[in-house]
C-alpha cells in the first residue's frame, strides 16, 4: 500500500536505496549482500570529484558477508564504487575485522566498537544493520521450510 498522496507541492532532491539479498551457497555457507546508493536530483560541486551530476551516485557502496548456520561471519568484503571523498575506498579492508563476529544480540554495538568513527565508513557500518536483518530472514525462512511439512491449501479449512 503506498503512502497517501501529499497535498503540498514538493520537489524530490535525494534518493537513498538500500538493497539486501541472501544466498545459500553450495558449500553450506550463506552470502548476504547489501548495497547502498545515494543520488541527488541536482548537480553540485565536490572537493574530490569536482562536479557530481544530477542522477550520478554520491554513494555507491556494497558489503558481502559470508556466514555459517550459527550466524558467525566467516568472510567480509566491502567495496566503494562511488563516494564523495577519495579516501573513502581506503577504509574498506578494515571491514575484514568483523570476521568471527556472531550476528546476535549486541551485534550492532560490537560493529560500532570495531568499525566506528575513523576505523570504518559511516555508510558501510549503517549498511551492516539491514544486512544482519537479511541474514536472519534468509536463514530463518530456509530453516523453517526444511523443518515443517510443506504448506497445503486445505490446511486452512
Amino acid at each position: 500500500m503506498p503512502l497517501p498522496k501529499q497535498k503540498i507541492e514538493r520537489e524530490l532532491l535525494h534518493v537513498r536505496n538500500i538493497d539486501c539479498k541472501g544466498y545459500k551457497r553450495i558449500d553450506n555457507l550463506w552470502d548476504i549482500e547489501g548495497w547502498i546508493t545515494d543520488v541527488k536530483t541536482y548537480p553540485f560541486d565536490n572537493r574530490d570529484r569536482n562536479n557530481i551530476k544530477a542522477g550520478e551516485p554520491l554513494h555507491g557502496m556494497g558489503i558481502r558477508i559470508t556466514i555459517d548456520e550459527d550466524m558467525v561471519i566467516k568472510d567480509c568484503v566491502a567495496i566503494t564504487d562511488f563516494s564523495p571523498y577519495n579516501i573513502c575506498s581506503n577504509i574498506t579492508p578494515n571491514f575484514k575485522r568483523i570476521i568471527g563476529l556472531k550476528i546476535s544480540a549486541g551485534f550492532n554495538k560490537k560493529v560500532i566498537g570495531i568499525l566506528g568513527g575513523i576505523k570504518g565508513c559511516t555508510h558501510l557500518v549503517e549498511l551492516l544493520k539491514p544486512i544482519a536483518t537479511t541474514a536472519f530472514q534468509t536463514l530463518a525462512g530456509y530453516k523453517l521450510s526444511k523443518t515443517k511439512p510443506p504448506f497445503k491449501k486445505d490446511m486452512l479449512t
